[in-house]
């Protein structure tokens, strides 16, 4: 029997800079704090599953620089499956994260030895990747990588779930039209289908449009208005998890990542949503990226009803 989660995408290094306000052109100001830490949309999609008990196996690229062995060891402490975390020269991502006094953040990506990750690697963790009941996928990585993890997954009948993040203007949605789920954020979608997404109204009619392509569940986060999925047959609107925001980093993924545990646990959507969506409130509670995600007994700490 299928188990556990593959994980095909990303890691970086986030460099978080905690600020009062972004410098204006040509002016040098101070920022209170400063964290660096574990980061990546993939990376961080898995150490979630992981944390909350998934057997999680990660298919990347790290460089071969001094963050390379910090990064590889994070996903050992975590119990993710190393085996296919390959070494490529050059830099390992990175991510300057810039966070303000509302808890707005602004993100730049180097995707460094993630540019590298290719459709070869991908076959070379071939029999481990078949193991699985779910391939999750972000866009840190090169677009044809993307689209040969689809395409393995539609060949060997496991579910798929796509990130379309960080948004991508020259995504090819016919090939990605057989996924299992597709999760953009607000932003994501109106750059997908071109399309407003300013009343729940524009949100139904935009995921529509994934839902013509082919994609079989639109699930699309929308922040402080919570969550809408759709499978063309049912849909339905989950409201925000009610919390003191300190740092949004991360919610995005912290959501995935337990979406993607409790659906290969239960096969529940409705259910699997309900958890994300209190994981990555609780999560935003804290502050940093992989530092905000709870393991499983200390997020049934806080919320003893939800099972894991």
């Amino acid at each position: 029997m299928k188990m556990g989660i593959a994980v095909i995408g990303s890691n970086m290094v986030d460099l978080i800079s905690y600020i009062t306000r972004m410098p204006e052109e040509g002016e040098t100001i101070e920022a209170p704090d400063f964290q660096m830490g574990c980061g990546g949309k993939g990376a961080n999609q898995a150490i979630v599953s992981a944390r909350l008990g998934s057997e999680v196996v990660m298919v990347t690229r790290v460089g071969d620089d001094l963050f390379a062995e910090n990064t590889i060891r994070n996903f050992s402490e975590n119990g993710i499956d190393t085996t296919h975390v390959l070494r490529t020269e050059g830099s390992s991502g990175v991510a300057p994260i810039f966070v303000d006094q509302q808890s707005h953040n602004s993100i730049i990506i180097v995707k460094g030895a993630n540019n590298q990750l290719s459709a070869e690697d991908i076959e070379s963790a071939a029999e481990r990747i078949k193991g699985c009941k779910l391939i999750v996928l972000q866009l840190e990585v090169p677009l044809e990588t993307v689209y040969a993890a689809v395409e393995f997954g539609e060949k060997h009948g496991i579910p798929v779930l796509l990130n379309p993040a960080p948004a991508a203007p020259d995504l090819v949605l016919d090939r990605v039209k057989t996924c299992e789920f597709i999760v953009p954020n607000e932003t994501e979608l109106s750059l997908l289908t071109g399309m407003p997404v300013d009343t729940q109204n524009d949100i139904r009619n935009a995921s529509a449009v994934l839902l013509n392509v082919g994609i079989k569940n639109v699930i699309v986060t929308l922040g402080s208005r919570g969550v809408y999925w759709t499978n063309g047959e049912t849909e339905e609107f989950f409201g925000p998890s009610l919390v003191q925001a300190r740092d949004t980093t991360g919610a995005g993924d912290a959501f995935i990542g337990c979406f993607s545990h409790m659906w290969v646990k239960t096969g529940d959507i409705a259910k699997s949503l309900q958890t994300a969506g209190l994981y990555a409130g609780d999560s935003v509670t804290r502050l940093g990226t992989q530092t905000s995600y709870a393991d499983a007994l200390d997020f049934q700490s806080r919320y003893p009803e939800v099972e894991l």
